[in-house]
């Protein structure tokens, strides 16, 4: 269905529902994308340098360019010479949909109807910002300040109980979307870029360790007045979510570990070269961006479609500058170092840990082997774990079972 729109020269800025949008030429536009246009709130949307271009493609159509500047959006064809910050595509009716369904968008992105590239915190923001939704609890974009600098959140939710989601090494809060659709109707759920990670800041020098990320979770936690929250983590951040349990119990309501990152039992016979090594060896850019771009979607498992290609295109974003290098270097380098042993390593002061944790395994991961589980089952005989056929992002790959055991798990506590 289409509906044509006229020509307004000068531009002419049209406010309906209280947001800004214009129209830039007089053609005929697909009425789900005007419609969406139409209602852009930029409350809802974080566009960390005040500029975005967001191209919104049309299967089988014309793709048009929504331009963020400030708190504006303008609407127009697409030009080729410019270059998009984040690209969503879906068919004519898939677009409909989310025109006139608030929840049809996220619905129809974890279905593979829709689909982002690029920017996953510009894509996702744009429709979180033209959902329509007005009411508290609806989806949102923000970077909020604390004592270590701006950190970049997502968020959704009333409930009464509060559930801090972390990411693992490479990737962003955006890894945590299902989780948040799945989960906002009962908390409100908060995904968290890690400092040096995704839209959050970067600092050069900084610890990049467990601890340091751990307190940067209860700042970030300060900064939106929470007292204590759920907390679950992935991969790197199940480790910060352990140590955040280790460092202050008051502050952890419970901790949902999913394929958590632990400290090596086996020999790590690099371990020697590796403390030699400095992460700031990443400020510098060694291979060109496009062989970067081909070994990384080379080494992930289906690198180049849906989820996978989107936490690609996450990683390369900060990977790809001189700062988000030198975090991942620091954050690895410090994953790979975890002593496990000895009155102050991580599997001594493992069994120290009060805090009621849900663990939750991949029998296909290759990262945190599902063997891992009898260690922690010594070391935590209370733990409750929960196995899964899938890899290393249970949230992701087995989002309905994952997602019913957190809630099963978090309601009793």
């Amino acid at each position: 269905m289409l509906r044509r729109s006229f020509v307004l020269s000068p531009a002419k800025w049209v406010r309906p529902n209280a947001t800004w949008y214009s129209k830039e030429v007089a053609v005929a536009a697909p009425a789900g994308i005007e419609a969406l246009a139409a209602r852009y709130d930029p409350d809802a949307i974080d566009v960390p340098d005040g500029r975005a271009l967001v191209r919104l493609r049309v299967r089988g159509g014309e793709d048009w360019d929504a331009r963020i500047d400030g708190g504006r959006l303008r609407l127009g064809r697409s030009r080729d010479a410019d270059e998009p910050d984040a690209t969503i595509a879906a068919d004519p009716m898939t677009w409909m949909r989310v025109a006139s369904d608030v929840r049809a968008g996220m619905q129809a992105f974890q279905r593979g109807n829709l689909r982002v590239r690029g920017s996953l915190h510009l894509g996702v923001g744009f429709l979180a910002a033209t959902s329509g939704a007005s009411e508290p609890g609806r989806l949102r974009f923000e970077r909020v300040r604390t004592r270590g600098g701006r950190v970049s959140i997502l968020s959704a939710g009333v409930g009464p109980e509060v559930l801090l989601c972390l990411h693992g090494l490479g990737g962003t809060k955006a890894s945590f979307l299902p989780t948040v659709a799945a989960l906002a109707d009962r908390y409100r759920v908060v995904a968290m870029d890690l400092p040096g990670f995704g839209e959050s800041d970067k600092p050069i020098a900084a610890p990049y360790d467990s601890d340091w990320f751990a307190r940067s979770a209860f700042d970030t936690l300060d900064a939106l007045g929470v007292d204590a929250a759920h907390v679950a983590g992935n991969s790197m951040g199940g480790r910060v979510a352990i140590e955040a349990g280790l460092i202050d119990r008051s502050r952890v309501r419970s901790l949902a570990l999913l394929s958590p990152a632990l400290a090596w039992l086996r020999d790590r016979r690099w371990a020697p070269v590796v403390r030699l090594l400095r992460p700031e060896l990443g400020l510098l850019q060694v291979a060109p961006r496009s062989v970067t771009d081909r070994i990384v979607r080379r080494l992930v498992p289906g690198g180049n479609d849906g989820w996978a290609a989107a936490g690609v295109d996450e990683f390369l974003r900060a990977y790809l500058t001189p700062r988000g290098r030198a975090a991942f270097y620091a954050a690895a380098r410090n994953i790979y170092l975890d002593e496990p042993h000895g009155d102050d390593g991580f599997w001594t002061r493992l069994g120290r840990l009060s805090t009621d944790a849900l663990f939750v395994w991949g029998r296909q991961d290759t990262l945190v082997p599902i063997a891992f589980m009898k260690h922690v089952e010594r070391a935590l005989p209370a733990a409750r774990h929960v196995e899964l056929d899938c890899g290393h992002v249970p949230q992701l790959e087995r989002p309905r079972e994952t997602h019913a055991a957190m809630l099963d798990f978090m309601r009793e506590r």
